[in-house]
């Protein structure tokens, strides 16, 4: 049977073939969901939102149950109507509950004729049944969220901060949280399948939306119908999370001549240096100074504007070179001692949500060595090797004491399943570099193509990526034609 199944994947990859002859299902096929007008501002208003029971463990089907919130705006032809487009958020801790009426737009109309297009909120983001930690005002800072070591380069500040945001989690989290994982959100997009009335379901994952669409992968290949994987993670069978939080130091890297070369250009109005060469040297001896004299940021958190936070606002600007200017903005800025006005956030109670999801889904997705001398270590030489991210893409998060082991191995991707997979990457993307992405690309094998663009920024289809990427991926989605062999769009 395995030879058989790997058999029909190499064919399936040949030029051009047109994946899966599924038969085209009614838009109004067995679902039992009550659809109602959506809640929010700005919504398109054909979509629509329901929601679906699931197990809150799957491990006892009969036991709680809890709701996951699902939205749709119908195929624009329904006698050119293929089936159901899945749109996987990134995070963990986001949703796509707006996505039908915001991205799924921007899709050609051939492809929203040919789907329905479904957005969600993942188990415990609101408006699922939600999940809360009730986090400390400092530890929900981005600098504190992601693991910046002090300016000395100690990790103790990082494991008290773990220990805080676990406990906090332990007492206010209720059961659900036990329970939020990859595995189990994948598990979830099957029951939303089935509530829909759908055989099979189609995919467009994003970030740590290809994980999720990864995991349905492994449970459900023959599930699957026309699978995007867009921005894609390293699917380390062992690290997981670990691995993509160690992949921001090489993005960093990818990214930062670009900015460099972008903030040396003749005429720009926020022109930070003479010469792309030296722009580096002028960011790090910043970045130092403001680790020694930090320079007071009311408004901010935390209300400073420190070395890391400098730090953390690079990486930020890193995802869509249209930022770069607010980068260069604050660098100039701190050049002189001032700071521009604090950046405005997410409510705090949005936050403590996507806070606790993102938690609870990284450490019970995978374990994390619990002795402070392996993050010690790791920073070291991290620090010495990728000046740019002091530190942080190796040090410790929540999950060293984190009170609950995993339930499960991590997600293994495997090269035996249907060979329906196009993935999309851009070669300077900070979050997910394309060294994950071609890690990603070797172990899905010939189950995938993969079109590279040579572009910079994080999403890549119909993001910042490029109009050959674009074509392509809209040409699998609308027809099921892949290129031939993996594809450069330069």
């Amino acid at each position: 049977m395995k030879q058989m199944t790997k058999s029909l994947a190499l064919i399936a990859a040949a030029s051009g073939v047109v994946l899966g002859a599924l038969t085209p299902i009614s838009a109004s096929a067995t679902s039992g969901l009550t659809w109602t007008q959506c809640q929010g501002s700005g919504l398109d208003p054909r979509q629509r939102c329901a929601t679906v029971s699931v197990p809150m463990d799957y491990a006892d089907p009969d036991g709680p149950k809890i709701e996951i919130a699902v939205s749709r705006i119908r195929s624009e032809n329904p006698d050119a109507r293929r089936g159901a487009l899945l749109l996987v958020p990134g995070g963990p801790g986001g949703d796509s509950m707006n996505d039908p009426s915001g991205k799924g737009q921007k899709l050609p109309k051939k492809v929203r004729d040919a789907y329905d297009l479904i957005g969600f909120a993942p188990r415990g983001m609101a408006p699922s049944t939600a999940v809360d930690c009730g986090l400390e005002h400092r530890d929900l800072a981005r600098t504190t969220l992601l693991p910046w070591p002090s300016a000395d380069g100690s990790v103790d500040a990082n494991m008290a901060a773990g220990k805080r945001v676990s406990e906090a989690c332990a007492r206010n989290g209720g059961e659900l949280i036990k329970h939020i994982s990859t595995l189990n959100e994948a598990r979830d997009l099957d029951r939303v399948r089935a509530a829909l009335g759908e055989r099979k379901v189609s995919m467009w994952g994003v970030s740590y939306g290809t994980y999720v669409a990864d995991a349905y992968l492994q449970l459900f290949p023959g599930r699957t119908d026309r699978v995007v994987l867009d921005s894609n993670d390293n699917p380390d069978p062992a690290l997981a999370e670990r691995a993509w939080l160690a992949a921001f130091e090489r993005g960093a890297e990818d990214n930062f001549p670009e900015f460099a070369k972008w903030a040396s250009a003749p005429g720009n109005p926020d022109r930070l240096a003479d010469t792309a060469a030296e722009v580096r040297p002028l960011f790090l001896k910043l970045a130092a100074r403001l680790d020694r004299e930090p320079i007071p940021w009311p408004g901010a958190n935390p209300e400073e504007l420190n070395g890391n936070v400098l730090r953390q606002s690079m990486l930020d600007s890193f995802y869509d070179p249209d930022d770069y200017p607010a980068l260069a903005k604050l660098l100039l800025a701190a050049e002189k001692g001032t700071v521009p006005p604090a950046p405005a956030g997410p409510p705090e109670a949005v936050l403590q949500n996507v806070t606790a999801v993102a938690a609870a889904t990284i450490c019970n997705d995978v374990d994390w060595p619990g002795d402070p001398e392996v993050y010690r270590e790791g920073v070291a030489k991290s620090r010495a090797q990728f000046p740019l991210t002091g530190g942080m893409p190796r040090n410790a998060m929540a999950c060293p004491s984190w009170p609950w082991e995993p339930k499960e191995a991590p997600v293994h991707v495997s090269d035996q399943g249907p060979s329906n997979i196009l993935m999309v990457q851009n070669e300077r993307d900070p979050a997910t570099p394309l060294s994950g992405a071609l890690k990603l690309r070797e172990a899905l094998g010939r189950r995938a193509v993969m079109v590279t663009n040579d572009s910079t920024g994080h999403d890549a289809y119909l993001g910042n990526g490029t109009a050959c990427g674009d074509a392509a991926v809209s040409r699998f989605l609308a027809t099921g034609k892949r290129p031939a062999k993996d594809l450069y769009c330069g």
